[in-house]
């Protein structure tokens, strides 16, 4: 635990280009917008990055708001597992908690997997993302990602079979998993799945709207489902085991790494296959769910591919192996 002693935080909004633009099912970004909060003690600073979600209400403004809101009770003692229960989970107590995280490890001049009392994280292979386009603008984009290992597809409702046929031509070999981010319907769902089926894919992600899935539970389901808009933390666990295979945990949406080390402990239990998940950010928001990816069955962590440019000490990508963070990054 750490003590109160000159504890400062700062906070601050960032903007990263990315590498041309990133499209799904609910609209194209040209820039990463992320929050980063950083807090000091006795000369060392603990560093967490977070992207506000639209999809949830959260605002850049919103969540810088809130993350400096905490400045009393961090100066007053307020320690990880404190902070659960004075944020709810989102994009702000993540940046706080993991800068805690990060925080802990300089002040105690050990990595965090040795704090966790955990093995140190092995390199992992990471999805790269094709973003949604018509079938020839993905097909030219697939052609350029076909040599790695496992694509993951944005699809986005009418049109959706043509789009996966014509990226499955030009990649082969790739292992093929897809995200609908909520934008298949009744209507389409059926002709989707099985157009997904025969082209190999393994995975279909989130087809259906948060809270409009029940339909999962009815259908076969001849590939995995795996929820990402449909779960935030351990409590939302409970209520997907009929109608998904597979959980997306992301560390936005648990609210940080704490949450995020005992859900997937949790979602094994019920035996889930978990995806760790990101958004579109650089390596400072990436290398806490470098631990979460140790225990994963798909890894989706290349939002820094994306970006036009990376932070100072990033992560390092090797085609698609991605290596646990240095400590000057984080942990």
């Amino acid at each position: 635990m750490l003590s109160n002693d000159a504890i400062t935080l700062r906070c601050r909004i960032e903007r990263w280009p990315i590498a041309g633009s990133f499209t799904i099912s609910r609209g194209a970004k040209t820039e990463a917008v992320v929050v980063v909060a950083e807090i000091s003690r006795s000369g060392h600073t603990g560093r967490g990055e977070c992207v506000p979600y639209a999809r949830y209400g959260e605002t850049p403004e919103g969540v810088l708001a809130a993350i400096l809101g905490m400045q009393k009770p961090l100066a007053a003692g307020l320690d990880r597992q404190s902070l659960a229960s004075a944020m709810p989970a989102g994009a702000a107590r993540n940046a706080l908690d993991c800068a805690l995280w990060d925080l802990e490890a300089k002040c105690s001049g050990r990595r965090i997997w040795t704090l966790l009392d955990r093995s140190a994280p092995s390199p992992r292979s990471t999805a790269y993302t094709i973003s949604l386009g018509s079938p020839e603008a993905m097909a030219a984009a697939t052609a350029k990602a076909a040599h790695r290992p496992l694509l993951k597809i944005k699809l986005g409702g009418d049109g959706d079979p043509q789009r996966i046929a014509a990226v499955r031509k030009q990649a082969r070999e790739s292992e093929l998993i897809v995200d609908a981010n909520e934008a298949w319907t009744l209507h389409n769902l059926e002709r989707n799945l099985a157009a997904c089926e025969a082209a190999g894919v393994t995975l279909v992600e989130q087809p259906l709207p948060a809270g409009s899935d029940d339909a999962l539970a009815r259908i076969r389901r001849p590939i995995a489902v795996c929820a990402d808009e449909s779960v935030h933390d351990r409590a939302s666990l409970d209520g997907l085991r009929e109608r998904y295979d597979a959980i997306n945990i992301k560390l936005d949406k648990t609210g940080g790494l704490t949450e995020a080390l005992t859900m997937a402990d949790a979602a094994r239990a019920l035996r889930f296959e978990i995806m760790i998940g990101c958004m579109v950010a650089t390596s400072l928001s990436m290398a806490p769910a470098m631990l979460i990816a140790q225990q994963a069955r798909f890894v989706d962590l290349d939002g820094p591919l994306l970006l036009a440019d990376d932070r100072d000490n990033g992560l390092r990508y090797d085609g698609s192996t991605v290596y646990p963070p240095n400590a000057e990054l984080w942990g």
